[in-house]
């Protein structure tokens, strides 16, 4: 994996569990022992799924640049369903707290996207390959003639 992409993976992981630790917290406070399970389970989720979403955008990015947009919106649109659809999976379970689990799940992942978009937005990449020091000579490939 390419160094950018770790580290935009990275920079959006790291606030989403900080996130996800603090919500934890409060909701330990707030709702005991299955307050925080419910949040460390929603964080958990979130950081998975956007996480390997990335990874999917990502590969997509470098094989087949020209549906990138498209498979974004799509990726993102399929992302919110699923959370949507693990909320009201686990909307009456007494395993953990569902009203934690699903605040910690929407905030988590307002996290991950602001994190997201202001990671790319500082990175450095290139978006036009710079000429090399041949210019447009093919390579010697040792070969003489």
């Amino acid at each position: 994996m390419p160094s950018n992409d770790v580290r935009t993976l990275l920079h959006a992981a790291v606030p989403t569990a900080v996130a996800g630790a603090v919500a934890a917290a409060i909701s330990g406070g707030v709702a005991g022992g299955k307050g925080a399970l419910g949040a460390v389970v929603a964080t958990i989720v979130v950081i998975l799924f956007m996480g390997i979403g990335l990874m999917v955008l990502q590969r997509t990015a470098r094989s087949l640049p020209h549906l990138f947009q498209a498979m974004g919106l799509m990726l993102y649109t399929a992302q919110l369903l699923l959370l949507f659809i693990f909320v009201a999976a686990f909307k009456n379970t007494t395993l953990f707290n569902p009203k934690a689990f699903a605040l910690t799940l929407v905030a988590t992942t307002l996290v991950w996207i602001g994190a997201q978009a202001r990671a790319h937005m500082k990175a450095k990449i290139l978006y036009v390959e710079p000429e090399s020091d041949q210019g447009d000579k093919p390579k010697n490939t040792g070969a003489q003639t």
